[in-house]
């Protein structure tokens, strides 16, 4: 096990959500799911290499946009890719991030917009900001034109 590993609460979609996010990451698996009987109790999986431990405990405690799972995409197709598998809620999409059908929020950003980001000339770097603001899903040509304007 992992000393760190992500914990997520799901009301009773502990499986089920497992399932459906294995089956969107490449190099994912589930390596076990605890059971009380016939009763899901929660599941062990791993996405991309990293691990995570689901538990159904009940409605109490609902995900909130105040943590969110980030994926660092190398291409724009990945970004477009995960993008239309994961999200669930278009009033909450809003320069990268976007929340699942299972409340759970996540920022798809392909690595070229940190790149962006830190570039020496402030303006461009500003200018960026300025358009990644406007976008939902992040729009690599789009951030690299924005860049190059004046």
């Amino acid at each position: 096990m992992n000393k760190i590993t992500p914990f997520l609460w799901f009301d009773h979609q502990a499986e089920e959500a497992a399932n459906f996010y294995v089956s969107v990451f490449k190099n994912s698996s589930i390596s076990n799911v605890m059971r009380a009987g016939e009763k899901v109790m929660g599941v062990n999986f791993t996405l991309e290499g990293q691990a995570f431990l689901s538990l159904n405990g009940g409605p109490l405690y609902p995900f909130t946009p105040a943590i969110s799972l980030y994926v660092n995409c190398e291409t724009q197709a990945e970004v477009d890719t995960l993008w239309t598998r994961l999200s669930a809620d278009p009033a909450s999409e809003r320069c990268g991030w976007l929340k699942d059908k299972y409340g759970l929020s996540w920022q798809i950003i392909p690595s070229a917009l940190p790149q962006l980001l830190q570039d020496p000339d402030r303006a461009k770097a500003n200018r960026v900001i300025q358009a990644m603001m406007q976008m939902k899903k992040i729009d690599v040509d789009a951030l690299r034109a924005a860049a190059q304007s004046q």
